[in-house]
């Protein structure tokens, strides 16, 4: 372990702690501690693996930070960590290259060559505050919808959250233009009729998106 850090690894006990095998993969892509480097610094107090289960934790449970349990590090550590490593774009490393051999694994290109996009409405808490939800007559739900882009394998790409009573098409926008910054080269959008119309011409004037309309086949529910 060099001087990475002075502390012990917790035993593992939450559904989201990660693996061996799924830290085998983490732990590489990770930068490397500030004492094992030349300049030189403190060995970290908690090891990286505690750290990444306290963020897995986290999101999994969709706690508050102060809730992180005790035998995981102090959350002000853990958002730390957190925190630095999103600014020097670690967790999006990670997340690419795991997606990269998942992809690979599956048989598909490295890259994705087409994405699907659909969204979800759902019933919000009623701790969710009233500007950030609303009603979907549609649907008949009160809540927030999801508008998510997916490759064909069903990894997700890019996804918008706004309360229920805002418009595919509208949200739609707001996708499509985080899809292509993630995707430059990402020609072809599948989604159903309700992407129908104006969207369509914008999409490919001003994201160069060929978005086509795939009708319901008859028959199924």
């Amino acid at each position: 372990m060099g001087c990475s850090h002075t502390g012990r690894v917790r035993e593992r006990r939450y559904p989201s702690d990660a693996t061996d095998a799924e830290w085998q993969l983490i732990e590489p892509l990770l930068p490397v501690p500030a004492c094992e480097t030349p300049s030189g610094g403190r060995p970290e107090k908690y090891a990286r693996r505690d750290i990444v289960d306290a963020i897995r934790y986290l999101v999994r449970t969709g706690c508050q930070w102060r809730a992180i349990p005790h035998d995981l590090p102090p959350w002000r550590t853990v958002y730390g960590f957190f925190a630095r490593w999103q600014r020097a774009g670690v967790l999006a490393r990670i997340r690419d290259t795991l997606l990269r051999a998942v992809r690979s694994a599956s048989g598909y290109c490295l890259k994705p060559v087409a994405a699907v996009i659909d969204s979800q409405s759902v019933r919000a808490a009623e701790t969710v505050v009233k500007s950030s939800r609303g009603w979907d007559q549609a649907k008949k739900v009160n809540g927030v919808k999801y508008s998510v882009a997916v490759d064909l394998g069903g990894m997700l790409l890019a996804a918008v959250v706004t309360p229920a009573y805002v418009q595919d098409r509208d949200i739609a926008r707001v996708l499509l233009t985080r899809l292509r910054a993630e995707h430059p080269v990402l020609p072809t959008i599948w989604a159903d009729g309700a992407y129908r119309g104006a969207l369509v011409a914008w999409a490919a004037k001003a994201l160069d998106f060929d978005i086509q309309i795939v009708s319901r086949p008859p028959g199924p529910q």
